[in-house]
């Protein structure tokens, strides 16, 4: 049977070619707009590996033996960003100003903005943080992300102004296949509520796609769920700089909660090349990498090219 990609944008999302042979979705696309782009499919909204081991920050804090309030504002960098009424996840990277999450967060499937404003949205000591996202300032791995592989679905912007007293994740030297990573997300619209933050430990399994000198995609076993893509991936020791960003899943078949294997697998975008020169550019630290597309919605060749390979995915994102 054909793997289905889906990319989890306030919703589930996947997408690329893969070497596993499964389907895909993107976390982060709007109930609406999901079920029509999907429906054929009819795929869960989440991709659940085995038994559900994510947990809030309190469950998580007792099971690792940690303080909990510690915990909560080690992680305040892992925000929301509203669109309109989709939202997925991000979180500030290397600047109090700068974020990153999936590019499908920011576009949908005609590579048109989602919303003509969008907010980042966090908890900062028990109180709610919303600062605006400056739209102008998106630099993304596609403008058409639905349009090409789910390799380029990266996106970093600034917020209109710096959210004091929260400190942005560093960005890890590399990871790898078999490394233990942290999940770290808001966003799931199918656990809890999509503000509550989520912790998983889990490993990345396979690599399943590489850029050459740039970005590589990661199957890992954590569980995931719409509106969660473009959430950390942490790696180091301890577990707290961003070695990668959620994208989606892919499935053999979708409508199963089923374990991990090489065509039922959740993955995840590696911050490097041009992923990570924007990042540094964005931060003020490089200058930003000519590979990289600002967030004009007009296409590219390699949009354009890629679209018939990419026909038989499905991408969505989330609303609230």
């Amino acid at each position: 049977m054909k793997n289905v990609e889906y990319r989890l944008f306030a919703a589930a999302l996947c997408l690329a070619a893969a070497p596993f042979s499964t389907s895909s979705a993107e976390a982060g696309v709007t109930q609406q707009e999901k079920l029509s782009a999907a429906a054929r499919l009819e795929p869960t909204k989440v991709l659940v590996l085995g038994s559900e081991r994510r947990a809030s920050a309190d469950q998580y804090a007792t099971r690792q033996k940690l303080d909990a309030g510690s915990l909560k504002q080690a992680h305040a960098a892992s925000g929301l960003i509203q669109c309109g009424r989709a939202h997925g996840a991000g979180q500030l990277t290397l600047a109090n100003n700068v974020i990153t999450t999936a590019a499908h967060v920011f576009f949908d499937e005609r590579g048109a903005k989602r919303a003509r404003s969008c907010q980042f949205v966090t908890d900062v000591d028990g109180k709610k943080r919303r600062v605006a996202i400056d739209m102008n300032s998106i630099v993304a791995g596609s403008a058409k992300p639905y349009a090409v592989k789910a390799i380029n679905d990266w996106a970093v912007a600034r917020l209109a102004q710096p959210l004091d007293g929260v400190k942005p994740y560093d960005l890890a030297d590399q990871i790898a296949v078999e490394q233990t990573v942290e999940f770290v997300s808001r966003g799931h619209s199918d656990w809890r509520d999509a503000e509550t933050m989520s912790f998983e430990a889990c490993r990345l399994r396979a690599q399943t796609n590489q850029l050459k000198g740039g970005a590589r995609e990661f199957a890992f076993d954590c569980g995931t769920g719409d509106g969660a893509s473009g959430g950390a991936v942490l790696a180091g020791e301890p577990r707290m700089k961003l070695g990668a960003i959620l994208v989606g899943w892919r499935s053999n078949d979708p409508s199963r909660v089923g374990p991990y294997s090489s065509t039922n697998y959740n993955f995840v975008v590696s911050v490097e090349g041009a992923f990570r020169e924007a990042v540094l550019a964005a931060a003020g630290q490089e200058a930003i990498p000519a590979t990289a597309q600002a967030a004009a919605p007009a296409g590219d060749k390699a949009a354009e090219s890629d679209k018939a390979a990419q026909s038989d995915q499905r991408r969505s994102a989330g609303r609230d």
